[in-house]
């Protein structure tokens, strides 16, 4: 069994603090016409360099009924900058256009199959899984970007358009699954495509 969710998958259902001290489910977003779900922390290099243009891509099409929901699952054992503590911090700090909830358990990363931070996951209004992978092609240096797949995808879907490409690998560091070595990934866990 693959360790990633696969195109047309159900999301897996959730429920999370957030940093803004609400507890949030998979029904939370019943009214969003298509949900990203995103795998993300405080100190990824990658999720620091791209986080700007996932706010773009994020408020470029809230309008449509398109929601982001970031998820913090690494280990503070391993990463003690992934604090929940930290996350309320950076939200304040950065104020996302997006709810940061906390995966202590990484079971809701597990059931996903998180890789990498970051690591999209874009939902239809069913909640099956019509895109996988990257934001962009440049995370760490946006100002290299050639391509953003997640504005693609969306603006496809949204266009009632196939989407072109479906599966990406996500591009950033490993999730840091707790009492593991940090570069540690599940055997099953290969490259995507």
């Amino acid at each position: 069994m693959a360790f990633t969710l696969q195109l047309g998958d159900k999301a897996p259902s959730f429920s999370l603090q957030a940093t803004d001290g609400n507890v949030y489910s998979l029904d939370s977003f019943e009214n969003s016409n298509v949900l990203v779900v995103f795998f993300t922390c405080n100190h990824c290099p990658f999720v620091v360099g791209s986080d700007e243009v996932t706010r773009a891509t994020a408020e470029k099409f809230k309008e449509q009924g398109v929601t982001f929901v970031g998820i913090n699952s690494n280990s503070v054992n391993t990463k003690p900058d992934d604090s929940f503590e930290h996350m309320v911090e950076r939200m304040e700090e950065k104020n996302y256009p997006w709810v940061y909830l906390h995966d202590e358990t990484q079971e809701i990363a597990k059931s996903y199959g998180a890789l990498r931070t970051p690591h999209f996951f874009v939902f239809d209004e069913n909640r099956k899984l019509i895109y996988t992978g990257r934001g962009v092609d440049q995370p760490r240096d946006t100002s290299k970007m050639t391509v953003n797949d997640l504005d693609n995808a969306l603006s496809e879907h949204l266009a009632k358009k196939p989407i072109t490409t479906q599966v990406t690998n996500p591009i950033g560091c490993n999730v840091k699954w707790d009492g593991k070595d940090e570069h540690w990934m599940p055997v099953e866990a290969c490259d995507l495509v």
